[in-house]
């Protein structure tokens, strides 16, 4: 990978990300439960590499993270 394909992708990951957790923290404050909902479908995630770098217990770590830095951000935003 190119250091520029390198950057454009980083990018596009920082925001999707960013896309990601504003909608989630959207729909869970006027629909409760879509954390749990996502959080209970973590087993079934899996890394799609063919090769040593494979490693689905990674790739649910980083999913884990995501549901629990939205659930903090969800806790931090003032009701009503």
């Amino acid at each position: 990978m190119t250091n520029d394909t390198a950057i454009q992708a980083r990018r596009r990951e920082i925001a999707a990300e960013h896309v990601l957790f504003k909608l989630i923290e959207y729909v869970e404050a006027r629909q409760p439960g879509l954390l749990d909902f996502i959080e209970g479908s973590l087993d079934h995630l899996g890394d799609p590499a063919r090769d040593e770098t494979k490693d689905d217990e990674a790739v649910r770590a980083i999913a884990r993270k995501m549901v629990a830095g939205a659930r903090r951000e969800g806790a931090d935003r003032p009701k009503g």
